[in-house]
């Protein structure tokens, strides 16, 4: 029965990770991404997969913080990098838990 709590919530962490993904293109798919952490945190709390929806969590606010910031310094140039880094880092956060979760182990 604990495998397969486990086994559920890491196919939510994979879902949330290919949301994140999906949203250099779209954006919205890291809203739906986030409701779904917060909707299962209590859930994985005291496991190995807690450790990777607080980091999917805070992956989603600092995008949306720096995707902000990008865009509303877009007209002046600096925002076109502060956007490509953002994607890049979105891309490393996603990578490295995605990585770390095929492993079983906490990030």
């Amino acid at each position: 029965m604990l495998k397969q709590l486990e086994r559920r919530y890491k196919t939510l962490a994979i879902i949330v990770y290919i949301l994140q993904i999906a949203a250099i293109f779209n954006g919205i798919t890291a809203i739906i991404g986030v409701i779904i952490n917060y909707l299962k945190l209590k859930e994985v709390k005291g496991t190995w997969l807690e450790s990777h929806f607080h980091w999917q969590i805070r992956t989603f606010w600092y995008s949306l913080v720096w995707s902000v910031i990008g865009m509303l310094t877009y007209i002046f140039i600096i925002g076109i990098f502060i956007l490509l880094f953002t994607a890049i880092w979105l891309i490393y956060r996603v990578v490295k838990g995605f990585i770390r979760l095929q492993e079983h182990k906490p990030i």
